[in-house]
Formats: C-alpha cells, structure tokens, sequence
C-alpha cells in the first residue's frame, strides 16, 4: 500500500467490488508524536493525522454511506472519520498504519447487517427429551437425600 495515492479496499461483504477512495479526498496532517523518540523526537514530524470525509466521499454509494456513517457514528466529528497513528519513528510508516487502519474502518462498516432472527417452536421430540433429562435428574438428586427410618 503506497502512502500517498488512492486507498483502495479490498472486495469483501459489502463491498463486492472492492473500492477505491480519491487522494484528494484524504486529507494528512503531520505532528511531533508524544512519547519516547531517542535525537529524532524533537525534529521530526512522524505522527499522522489522516481525515476522511464520510459523508461527502464520492467515493460511497449511498447505502454504502448510510451503512459507514450508521456504523462509525462514535467516531465521526461533522461526517469526517479522524485516524491519528503515532506507534512508529518514522512518518512513512505512521502514513501507513493510518491508512491500514481506516481500510480496517471502512470495510467492517460496509458489511451489511444480518438477517433478522426468524423465531422458531422447539419440536415435540425436543422437548420431550428436555424432560427426560429433568426427570432423571431429579432422580440423581433425591438419591442424594438422606435416608429415614433406618437405625444402625
């Protein structure tokens, strides 16, 4: 996956076709990542903000959007989908993560929701075998009891 281009998900459910997300509709920004970094902490700027904007994307069709904006919900700000990486030194590998990871975002969004559950009765056998089980049960467990009338 380049850093810098079109992200393109994989097909998959929801997405037979696979799709391909226009650079010019991401959006990078760079930052000094917090944290651990040896000399190179206070020069670089690795850590990477990567912003998709969900709802405008030409990219979606829109039951595609309204399944991605329905599922990402708590992670959306006005219909923009925010990643921030800053798990690596270097910015091309931060550049990559984001991107993995909104390809992460994007593909489990558009998988479409399960059928509903049809409600089905347990069968004639089926329950009779339920009781045979409680029956027998119960049989173990009163041999359990204690015995009366018997005087050693």
């Amino acid at each position: 996956m380049a850093a810098s281009g079109d992200l393109v998900v994989p097909a998959g459910r929801g997405v037979p076709g696979g799709l391909t997300v226009p650079a010019t509709e991401l959006t990078e920004r760079f930052s000094r990542s917090s944290g651990p970094g040896g000399q190179g902490v206070n020069t670089t700027d690795s850590q990477v903000e990567l912003r998709y904007d969900v709802l405008r994307s030409s990219a979606l069709t829109e039951l595609q959007r309204s399944r991605a904006l329905e599922h990402l919900a708590p992670r959306l700000v006005d219909g923009v989908l925010t990643i921030t990486a800053s798990e690596h030194r270097s910015q091309l590998q931060n550049r990559l993560a984001a991107r993995a990871r909104l390809v992460t975002y994007l593909s489990q969004a558009l998988i479409p929701p399960p059928p509903p559950r049809r409600a089905t009765r347990p069968s004639r056998g089926a329950k009779q075998r339920r009781l045979d089980v409680k029956k027998q049960r119960s049989h173990i467990k009163a041999g359990r009891a204690r015995v009366r009338g018997r005087e050693d």
